[in-house]
């Protein structure tokens, strides 16, 4: 059976909310919420499709736009591709040109609608950013203390305290410290033994992947409202990744790298094959920096990830 190809589109106002529609209760997966949007007619580019589709159901015409996440989905009764791209600026007033009520909701309060089941990773790519910062190793508790504040300052809304030569005790009285500096500002995403994952209530996790192949199969260890993420290196870590249902990932070595010359860099070609099947976000990491954001995004990533590349220095 083939899929459905629908075009779908993120739209966000000046102040950072989303837009959503509601569906109608004779559609499928009717009197649910949805990111706007409609099916691609034959022959019809992405972009085209896109474009007319906002202008028939919410009376507007997207003036930038790029691609987000791409999720495939199998329903009972049929299967879709659901093509979702982020629409930072459009112009006209939004309505239900189609009499459909519409929402205006902070990436928090996405949660707190019903959205088909296809739509969680949407829901994900919605909430993340599109930079991961990684903690460098080999620095005392008070020089990350500094950078982290620095890159707070700087806007980083999304990083992992990543310090694999710290002992223990010390890597969770830091992660109680930058937990508090995080509050209200960023995702504090940790690393370590499941074990301690009742003690950061607030924190992501972030597993290797010798963990995810060790607890892939026991399903995943976070409730829904915490932020669980995953290394992943081959198409067989995605697929663990999927069968845990963790939230993102990072893919690695994209390119070639100083700090692990011995790993074999997947390529950005690699890359996009590996993303077409994966249904969550990612961010690619080794050799990538903020020059490469676009690149990432036409591959079907989320955004880059980055060590030094990100580091306040």
């Amino acid at each position: 059976m083939k899929p459905i190809h629908v075009m779908a589109a993120v739209i966000r106002g000046a102040d950072g909310r989303i837009l959503i529609a509601k569906r109608s209760d004779d559609q499928h997966q009717g009197g649910l919420w949805e990111f706007p949007g409609g099916k691609l007619e034959a022959g019809e580019a992405p972009t085209v499709a896109l474009a007319r589709e906002l202008e028939e159901e919410l009376g507007i015409r997207p003036t930038a736009a790029r691609p987000l996440i791409q999720v495939r989905h199998a329903y009972p009764d049929k299967q879709v591709l659901l093509d979702v791209w982020e629409v930072s600026a459009f112009s006209g007033e939004p309505h239900g040109a189609e009499g459909q009520p519409l929402a205006w909701a902070s990436p928090r309060q996405l949660h707190e609608y019903e959205f088909p089941a296809a739509n969680r990773p949407i829901i994900a790519a919605a909430r993340l950013p599109e930079h991961y910062l990684i903690t460098p190793e080999g620095l005392e508790g008070p020089e990350l203390l500094r950078g982290i504040k620095a890159a707070l300052a700087r806007g980083v809304r999304l990083l992992q305290l990543r310090a694999p030569a710290m002992f223990d005790a010390q890597y969770r009285d830091l992660a109680v410290d930058i937990q508090g500096l995080c509050a209200g500002k960023a995702q504090l995403m940790l690393k370590g033994p499941l074990e301690w994952l009742g003690d950061f209530p607030a924190a992501g996790w972030h597993l290797t992947a010798a963990q995810l192949r060790k607890y892939a199969a026991m399903g995943r260890p976070l409730p829904a409202e915490r932020w669980l993420a995953a290394s992943c290196h081959s198409a067989e870590e995605l697929a663990l990744a999927t069968q845990m249902g963790v939230d993102f990932i990072t893919l690695s070595p994209v390119q070639a790298t100083q700090t692990h010359p011995e790993a074999q860099p997947l390529g950005w070609a690699q890359v996009s094959e590996l993303l077409q099947g994966f249904n969550s976000p990612a961010y690619l990491l080794g050799g990538v920096g903020p020059a490469d954001l676009e690149q990432a995004w036409q591959a079907g990533a989320q955004g880059v990830a980055g060590i030094r590349a990100f580091w306040p220095e």
